[in-house]
């Protein structure tokens, strides 16, 4: 009974990663809010805890670093992503002018 209980649970239970990750350097999210500039067009990897999450879909989340949040869009590879606020997640992407400041646009994410 333990088995098809894991077995139906793995089948309908939504993916953990989308995206396929290059191994591009990591960074620090402070460094990536303090000077986004220096980031741009260049590909890295973030790690962080996710503060904020989009409620219809989860197509986009914040890390914070201090009173400053980085807003990370993964609707690219993950339109609907599992809700995961509070839970850490690793990013890989580039940092790309948003509005009047920059986010940070993942081609690939793992949630943990």
């Amino acid at each position: 009974m333990l088995l098809i209980t894991v077995l139906v649970w793995r089948a309908v239970a939504k993916p953990s990663r989308y995206g396929s990750f290059t191994g591009a350097p990591k960074t620090e999210v402070a460094k990536v809010v303090s000077n986004p500039k220096a980031f741009l067009g260049k590909t890295i990897a973030l790690e962080g805890t996710i503060t904020e999450q989009c409620k219809s879909m989860g197509c986009y989340f914040f890390f914070r670093s201090g009173k400053d949040t980085l807003r990370v869009d993964v609707q690219e590879v993950a339109m609907t992503a599992p809700m995961r606020e509070g839970r850490i997640s690793r990013v890989e992407g580039q940092v790309v002018p948003y509005n009047d400041g920059y986010q940070f646009y993942a081609s690939a994410v793992e949630f943990r």
